[in-house]
């Protein structure tokens, strides 16, 4: 790749840019504009004057990512990476070709699942219950006894990462530092390169732990796969399993809070009740995703979608979150306005091919729920401490997680032990 002395960029007409405040503030709203003037396949533009296509339609979207042949999730084929700089911030969410489970495509790609998916498969969920409750009650003992917190800094940011380390059989200790450069890196911001780094240090360290040790963890048992890989391979598959089950799960788990927390229908679940956590959860995979738009697809031949021209190389964007609000497709599940409760056909862990493996979303399940459930449990009274209005996303057009959410709630005892 080569990298020229600036972007090379140019103003592309009738474009929109993917950036500012309304995509974190407004996004609903922003989604509607787009559906009305552009209809369901939008020419946008990505921070630095780069080209692409963002398919906001259900059907749209469905038809992409049905087909693997004609738009690959092969980032080699992108037709701008002349233009790329090599400090491009969003380089680390787009990707660059690397032999890793996210960043090949076709036999190569099918070659990688076929050693994650088992491992992930394997894991034992009784376990997996088991230490996302050990490790949801040790957070909730950091904090219960002031009477006040933020969830979203102080459980659900480090749950996920905790249990993940658990999986990987990596020491709690690291969980910290691997949360923050993940949040660097979806961020995109000046300091994303230099955590995706440290990111590939982490797990590098990791692989070389396990091969001089092995044990029953999901480290050990890619490792145990008959299929030789090499360290790098082992290196970015771990990093692709642990960012996109980290971030998007500490969302899920944050959004599903602050739904409970502010909407009269789900106020039973605070009483104690069960029944509405699951609803809760399923609502944001519907309405605010942990994830809006996914980098992406590439067309590996000139075509037609919806009714735009998309040339061979063009970079495609999956508008998860703006396919689940389009009304055509509301209309089939409901009366176009309510949530489609108890429906799973949203995008929120994308489709197809190259869709998010069916493990890792249960793994994901166990660890949001779990922890939602733990904090009802010690916290039965937790309530917000500032206006619902006050709270913010944020601050990306890709990713919908919260940045605080403040609560408070009658101090308690720890449980384990101390006063």
């Amino acid at each position: 790749m080569s990298t020229p002395t600036g972007t090379g960029a140019c103003p592309i007409t009738g474009a929109v840019p993917l950036s500012g405040p309304e995509f974190h503030i407004e996004p609903h709203e922003v989604y509607r504009r787009m559906r009305r003037d552009h209809g369901p396949v939008v020419a946008v533009e990505l921070p630095g004057g780069f080209p692409a296509w963002l398919i906001i339609g259900y059907r749209e979207l469905h038809q992409v990512t049905s087909d693997p042949l004609l738009f690959p999730r092969d980032v080699s084929l992108w037709n701008q990476w002349g233009r790329v700089p090599e400090d491009w911030p969003l380089l680390p969410m787009v990707g660059r070709p690397m032999p890793s489970i996210y960043f090949t495509a076709g036999a190569e790609h099918r070659r990688h699942l076929a050693m994650v998916e088992p491992a992930l498969d394997a894991v034992d969920h009784y376990e997996l219950r088991r230490a996302c409750e050990e490790l949801a009650d040790q957070l909730v003992d950091g904090f219960c006894g002031r009477g006040a917190a933020d969830l979203v800094a102080e459980f659900a940011e480090p749950l996920p990462v905790l249990a993940l380390g658990r999986i990987l059989g990596l020491p709690d200790h690291d969980g910290a530092d691997l949360a923050l450069t993940m949040k660097l890196i979806a961020d995109g911001g000046a300091d994303a390169h230099a955590a995706l780094a440290r990111f590939g240090e982490h797990m590098a360290r990791l692989v070389a732990a396990k091969k001089a040790r092995p044990g029953g963890d999901l480290v050990s048992l890619m490792l145990a796969d008959p299929e030789p890989f090499t360290d790098e391979e082992y290196m970015n598959d771990l990093m692709a399993i642990t960012a996109a089950g980290h971030l998007t799960t500490a969302d899920w788990l944050g959004s599903s809070m602050r739904l409970m927390l502010t909407d009269d229908r789900f106020s039973a679940a605070l009483g104690g009740g069960r029944r509405s956590v699951g609803q809760a959860m399923n609502e944001v995979l519907w309405e605010e995703g942990p994830t809006s738009i996914l980098a992406g697809r590439w067309a590996a031949r000139d075509t037609r979608l919806a009714d735009q021209t998309i040339r061979a190389g063009d970079l495609l964007l999956l508008g998860l979150a703006a396919a689940n609000l389009d009304p055509h497709i509301r209309q089939s599940f409901t009366d176009g306005d309510t949530v489609p409760t108890g429906n799973n056909a949203h995008f929120a862990f994308s489709y197809g091919e190259y869709r998010c493996p069916f493990p890792a979303q249960q793994i994901a399940e166990i660890i949001a729920r779990t922890g939602i459930e733990v904090l009802l449990d010690r916290l039965p009274d937790v309530d917000l401490a500032v206006p619902a209005a006050q709270l913010t996303r944020r601050p990306s057009a890709f990713l919908r997680g919260m940045t605080a959410l403040p609560v408070r709630f009658t101090p308690v005892r720890p449980v384990g032990g101390s006063s």
